[in-house]
């Protein structure tokens, strides 16, 4: 699937994951000012890592029970990891319309030094779900791209 954003949309270089939080957040880091932030991919949700408020509503959404969700969220995190481990050098696209979540975390579209876009490897494998809880201009080839996996 070839990326485009919804326009107008912002393009940030010169980014590097720091820490992979889960299968869908991420911390990065400017690699000339230091600078840190929270990255939530936009247009997925993947399984928590711990348990939390949000496992106990995704163990009520899924009738799954909570180690079970853990497992698939520490797969998740593994997958991120493998194919964006710390260090790994990247480009954050933001869609100016729907820059922040409810939590202040910026959301975007992390793209690999190879060209790939890490929200797209995760639904292609199977590690995410697309969803409209974090809006994204993709988020309609988001769900095509679950429902073909």
């Amino acid at each position: 699937m070839q990326y485009t954003a919804k326009a107008p949309y912002i393009v940030e270089t010169h980014w590097q994951i720091e820490e992979v939080l889960d299968g869908d957040s991420i911390i990065i880091s400017h690699r000339f000012s230091k600078m840190q932030k929270e990255i939530r991919l936009y247009g997925l949700d993947a399984p928590e890592v711990k348990l939390n408020r949000k496992m106990k509503e995704d163990e009520e959404k899924s009738s799954l029970p909570a180690q079970l969700l853990l497992q698939f969220g520490l797969q998740s995190l593994h997958f991120v990891l493998s194919v964006a481990p710390p260090k790994t050098v990247v480009t954050i696209i933001t869609e100016q319309e729907n820059y922040y979540d409810y939590w202040n975390r910026q959301l975007g579209y992390v793209i690999l030094p190879s060209g790939e876009c890490l929200n797209e490897l995760l639904l292609q494998s199977g590690y995410a779900k697309a969803t409209p809880q974090y809006y994204c201009g993709q988020l309609a080839a988001y769900q095509m791209i679950a429902k073909r996996n």
